[in-house]
């Protein structure tokens, strides 16, 4: 498999559009985690899984700061990636 930049990984998950999308961006970001688990933050389940709770808790700040209108109660394929991404690294 090709290595992914990180600028290219965020970039695949701003492109989802689809279920099909998700699915192709969640095996990139496995490729990522086998080809760097030492560049992700929470390189472990407890880790990946208390920053994925805290980003969800405070992500609409997140989009807030950012400028994007998201529907919190019904959020799309991309938001999900949006989601992972955080969770390599989020404190």
């Amino acid at each position: 498999m090709n290595e992914l930049s990180r600028d290219a990984l965020v970039e695949k998950a701003d492109a989802i559009q689809s279920k099909a999308d998700f699915d192709a961006f969640t095996q990139l970001l496995l490729q990522d985690y086998r080809c760097h688990p030492d560049d992700w933050g929470n390189n472990t389940l407890e880790l990946f899984l208390e920053a994925l709770a805290g980003f969800v808790e405070g992500m609409g700040g997140y989009y807030s700061n950012v400028g994007e209108r998201i529907d919190m109660e019904r959020p799309g394929w991309r938001v999900f990636a949006d989601i992972l991404l955080a969770a390599r690294v989020y404190e």
